[in-house]
């Protein structure tokens, strides 16, 4: 593709909206035309942001009311949940393709959709046309999508380690899939919130959303797409831990007799870009993908239990997340590499 991607962000002040920034500035294809916030509208990118300074000079904030969204080949909403449902159908029928990094166009089921994120939804007719946004699970998909529903951070970094052991029948119905969880605070966004203050949450570790996490009816939508007789059997627990970025998922499941879950997951990503299947003794941290795209994924067998097998999965949250699989979305849509601009190292230590 010879041309630019003329692309608007909305929300762009926000740590998923900065992140987008930054992998777009080294874009071979991208074009930013837009930015917008309703709090700092006037305001230049690079005032608020030194890190793009040199990088975006001249680009300024725009009111979401005097932007033009319509003239966009692509428009990311890095917003809150309720925002982009409001500007979908409109941008929609003026041919332009969305890339939804909030939940507005995740969960098929409206009813279940508006008892988690307790809104009416504004275009539920919209829902079904949108295409959710994991690549390894819906690449061809995604390919000829107007719309997508970019993952969060949660569901992605387990049902990538779910996916092929779900696929290949490797796993035993009727028994627990226990998801214990842990995320680095930008996972919360860039409001200001107690919880998220340095004080609450540094030299600290605690688990959240135990009663029901909004994230809970992603996963077990994913897991019902891929293999029916699981998701009633699934238990998600998040936690916070005192980390910027990153996310680990342990995940204990129980396997089929005879079968191999790391031949498995080894074998359905061999052709894989960004997901890595450690070697058999090795186990992912978090720093092992910070600021990049990869989701590293070890097996263990536990010693004692008969087919009882122990998933570790490891993403950025802001990258593999949510930013960093928004741009492999956007390479997919429109017939790129499906790594540019996501050719990035992790960032040691």
């Amino acid at each position: 593709m010879s041309e630019k991607i003329n692309i608007g962000i909305v929300g762009a002040t926000g740590y998923t909206g900065v992140e987008l920034l930054r992998l777009l500035s080294n874009h071979a294809n991208a074009h930013i035309s837009v930015v917008t916030s309703r709090g700092d509208a006037g305001t230049k990118l690079c005032d608020m942001f030194p890190s793009l300074r040199g990088v975006y000079p001249d680009l300024c904030f725009t009111h979401p009311d005097d932007a033009k969204l319509d003239a966009c080949d692509l428009v990311f909403f890095a917003t809150p949940n309720g925002i982009a449902m409001t500007q979908a159908v409109e941008l929609l029928d003026k041919g332009v393709k969305i890339i939804d990094l909030s939940a507005d166009f995740r969960i098929r089921d409206i009813p279940v959709w508006e008892k988690w994120y307790k809104m009416t939804h504004a275009c539920p007719n919209t829902v079904p046309k949108a295409v959710y946004g994991l690549p390894e699970m819906n690449r061809d998909k995604i390919k000829n999508a107007q719309i997508i529903a970019n993952p969060g951070c949660y569901p992605t970094c387990v049902t990538l380690a779910l996916l092929p052991l779900l696929k290949q029948g490797c796993l035993k119905k009727n028994t627990p899939i226990i998801a214990d969880c842990k995320s680095g605070v930008s996972g919360a966004g860039r409001k200001g919130a107690v919880a998220n203050l340095l004080c609450e949450a540094g030299d600290n570790f605690k688990a959240y959303g135990a009663a029901g996490h909004r994230h809970l009816p992603e996963i077990k939508q994913n897991i019902n797409n891929i293999a029916v007789g699981f998701a009633d059997n699934f238990i998600f627990v998040p936690h916070l831990t005192p980390l910027i970025r990153g996310m680990h998922a342990t995940i204990y499941v129980t396997a089929e007799n005879g079968a191999d879950l790391r031949k498995t997951l080894a074998e359905f990503y061999s052709g894989s870009l960004f997901v890595d299947i450690l070697p058999q003794g090795m186990l992912p941290e978090t720093r092992s993908v910070r600021a990049s795209n990869f989701c590293r994924i070890a097996v263990q067998k536990t010693p004692e239990m008969e087919n009882a097998y122990i998933l570790f999965s490891v993403i950025d949250n802001l990258m593999k997340g949510a930013a960093g699989q928004a741009v492999q979305n956007m390479n997919l849509m429109f017939g790129l590499p499906e790594n540019e601009g996501l050719k990035i190292t992790p960032v040691l230590p």
